[in-house]
């Protein structure tokens, strides 16, 4: 997110050091405007997690590995790893996350604090490094919903550079904080708990934390539904892991994200100044270049293990919105709207009545449910419930139909105030392993189209 003072907006690569955006980030501006003191950027996961099939999360050649405070050790996700981790630890109170796919939901489970992703265009994107146009996002992280609230209200707003913005005039609402809430409007509620694909995928260990908090909401008065994605078998991996390529190129999410992240990256490049970064083609380029630091090479840098094999295939291709690209985003569009989350929110009891869900709940680590609300483009609100018994958070993701913000702080602030009647609160960073003098970090692994 571009400033105007003299911080760097790199995407944590050395490649855009010096590089001058001709004027602040839409969101930033909002933000001066509401009062906020701008304290820095924060680190993340080099291009946003595009450019690697294999790589450490967290990781970027700028700024270094971001670390777990619960665990050294143990990914902090990604991308935006730095910001999560920044409000974990109580550096700051509020940050700004991106999400193309999961990187507000999953660096905000793993690091107990709360995450909101608003719906694409609820909040301008000028201003930021792009992945995609029609998945990209901002929202807040902080360590309540009601902090998060109110950052959400601090950055919304309709910006002529950002057409997106337009849609959500009818949608937005004046004050998204009026929406939290206590655990007594729960009474009544109605929730879905998807099975297929993502309940069913949940560890014994983690389970045990989320029934808890899922009692805790019955016994606070509401029900909560067994149901089932429409598309579960679709859009879900049969092993339950997240996965960009499902489907093939007429029907996977990369084949999208590849052409929007070209013609996106392209365009803000081409507007940047006092740099010889113009082209996607030279971001390759200079990896190639400077590939001590940037590992372009596979094997030739530990968090770049498989070096930019993702960019290159995005390069192949020249962002040509073909047939293909048109197929592809009708169909994760339809399998994650009508056939995805619309069509769980359009629960049949056994005895035969269509009812309408307030929300669903989902103890989503493996992200595969929140990969359907990306692709969607639908919001969700992600908060912590507890840590499991190696003393990692785990977290429940709330999600809804899009332009639903206020009902998912409604329902999110609710959830957390029966967090903090059981369990007392967010679990706080134990650091451990913070005197180790080696700390190794796994990698992670995205699966890219060919």
């Amino acid at each position: 997110m571009n400033t105007s003072d003299k911080m760097q907006t790199t995407c944590g690569s050395w490649a855009l050091l010096g590089a001058v955006f001709p004027r602040e980030a839409f969101i930033v501006r909002q933000l001066r405007k509401a009062g906020a003191v701008v304290l820095g950027h924060t680190n993340m996961n080099e291009w946003a997690s595009l450019r690697s099939t294999w790589y450490s999360d967290g990781y970027s050649p700028r700024g270094g590995q971001v670390r777990n405070p619960y665990d050294l050790s143990r990914s902090p996700f990604g991308s935006s790893a730095g910001s999560a981790v920044a409000v974990s630890t109580s550096i700051v109170p509020l940050t700004f996350a991106t999400e193309t796919d999961g990187s507000v939901a999953g660096p905000a489970q793993i690091n107990a604090v709360v995450g909101i992703k608003p719906t694409p265009g609820l909040t301008s994107r000028d201003g930021i490094i792009p992945t995609s146009e029609t998945m990209d996002t901002v929202g807040p992280m902080a360590r309540s919903v009601r902090d998060a609230a109110i950052g959400l209200d601090s950055i919304v707003g309709t910006d002529t550079r950002d057409s997106l913005t337009e849609s959500a005039d009818v949608h937005r609402e004046a004050d998204y904080s009026k929406f939290v809430s206590t655990k007594e409007v729960l009474k009544g509620a109605k929730f879905g708990l998807p099975i297929k694909g993502a309940w069913s995928f949940v560890s014994d260990d983690q389970r045990e934390v989320a029934q808890v908090i899922l009692d805790g909401i019955k016994q606070a008065g509401a029900e909560i539904f067994e149901v089932d994605y429409p598309s579960a078998d679709d859009r879900i991996a049969p092993n339950g892991k997240w996965d960009w390529e499902l489907g093939g190129p007429s029907q996977s999410e990369f084949t999208v994200v590849k052409v929007e992240a070209y013609n996106g990256i392209s365009n803000y490049l081409s507007e940047l100044s006092n740099t010889e970064i113009r082209t996607f083609e030279d971001i390759i380029h200079f990896n190639e270049e400077n590939t001590g630091t940037e590992g372009a090479k596979k094997g030739g840098h530990p968090a770049f293990a498989t070096g930019q094999d993702i960019f290159v295939k995005i390069a192949e291709h020249k962002g040509q919105k073909d047939q293909t690209y048109s197929d592809a985003l009708e169909y994760i569009r339809r399998k994650t709207r009508e056939e995805g989350i619309d069509g769980a929110l359009r629960h049949v009891t056994k005895d035969g009545v269509e009812i309408q869900l307030d929300s669903l709940i989902l103890c989503d680590w493996r992200l595969v449910g929140q990969q359907i609300a990306a692709q969607a483009g639908y919001p969700t609100i992600t908060l912590p419930i507890g840590v499991d018994k190696d003393g990692m958070p785990i977290g429940l993701t709330l999600q809804q139909t899009a332009w639903k913000e206020g009902p998912l702080i409604k329902w999110g602030s609710a959830i957390e105030d029966v967090r903090n009647d059981l369990v007392g609160g967010r679990s706080l960073p134990t650091y451990r392993d913070h005197l180790a003098k080696n700390i190794p970090i796994g990698r992670k692994h995205i699966v890219a189209a060919t």
